[in-house]
């Protein structure tokens, strides 16, 4: 296990790692988030809270952390630039070489970032790490754990997850985070950094914890989400060669969406290839019964 020579709560000229951690209001999760983050094993990191406009205690919360650790500083933004706008705040203050970032409410486990580094350090021609998660409730209870999948399936889904560490490089290359893709900012980061031709290494471990409540930002704006990730999918699915790969991206765009039926997409799967959505008929099944339920309440 890579051990660092920086003592904690000692800042380093050039952090290996920098964390950027960006609030709105949440004051309920965000001592245990930082917690988290600052009994890392692996210390020789910066931590960049970014404190997108909170009208909670957030910012007292942040202020009095930043006190008692140097490795922490606090970014206030003077107008609410939403997630995509707050990480590329604060990755531009980054001085590490190594990128991540986490939310308020959710948790690092005590060795992520260090088995991120040994990993980065094992494979040294890898670009991202990225790692499996445990899933809890709001209250902590857990609910299981999630295994990622692949880069090479992003055209189906956000296969990369919410734990990850990328170089400075892939950030400087696609241009950070689309401020106007609030909701699926990451999914279209990801996206981009595999079109970009990054190498991605999956390991296969849960090294992070994500905590799924009401007032998160997925369940909240979930309609508005597939909006904008059948934005983002449509153009990159119709640039694919005719083939069931690109027939099985279709389906899988259309069933996104319990809110809204979409016939093209599915017309433009069964074109490609009708054997692919043949052997998907239990999946259609399951997303007509969504459709159903979401219009019943």
């Amino acid at each position: 296990m890579t051990e660092s020579s920086t003592p904690p709560g000692s800042p380093s000229a050039t952090p290996a790692v920098s964390i950027v951690l960006p609030v709105h209001n949440g004051e309920r999760y965000l001592r245990e988030a930082l917690d988290s983050i600052l009994v890392q094993t692996f210390t020789d990191f910066e931590l960049i809270a970014v404190d997108d406009c909170s009208s909670d205690f957030s910012p007292q919360i942040l202020a009095d952390y930043a006190a008692r650790d140097s490795r922490m500083k606090v970014l206030t933004l003077a107008k609410n630039a939403k997630l995509p706008g707050a990480l590329n705040a604060g990755f531009r203050e980054a001085r590490g070489r190594w990128f991540t970032w986490t939310s308020d409410d959710n948790l690092l486990m005590p060795e992520t970032i260090a088995r991120l580094i040994d990993t980065a350090q094992a494979y040294a021609d890898t670009d991202v790490l990225y790692a499996d998660f445990h899933l809890i409730q709001d209250d902590g209870e857990p609910r299981g754990d999630v295994t990622v999948g692949e880069p090479d399936d992003l055209i189906f889904s956000n296969t990369i997850g919410c734990c990850f560490l990328y170089a400075r490089e892939v950030d400087e290359t696609v241009g950070g985070y689309d401020e106007a893709l609030f909701g699926i900012e990451d999914y279209d980061f990801w996206l981009r950094v595999e079109a970009a031709g990054f190498r991605f290494h999956h390991i296969h471990a849960p090294l992070y914890i994500y905590r799924r409540h009401g007032q998160s930002l997925t369940d909240r704006r979930a309609r508005h989400i597939r909006q904008l990730a059948v934005e983002v999918l449509e153009p990159r699915i119709t640039a694919l060669p005719e083939s069931p790969r690109r027939a099985r991206a279709w389906l899988e765009l259309a069933m996104r969406d319990p809110y809204r039926v979409r016939p093209r997409f599915l017309w433009r799967a069964l074109v490609d290839d009708p054997v692919v959505v043949a052997r998907h008929w239990r999946d259609l099944l399951a997303w007509l019964k969504s459709c159903v339920r979401v219009r019943i309440g």
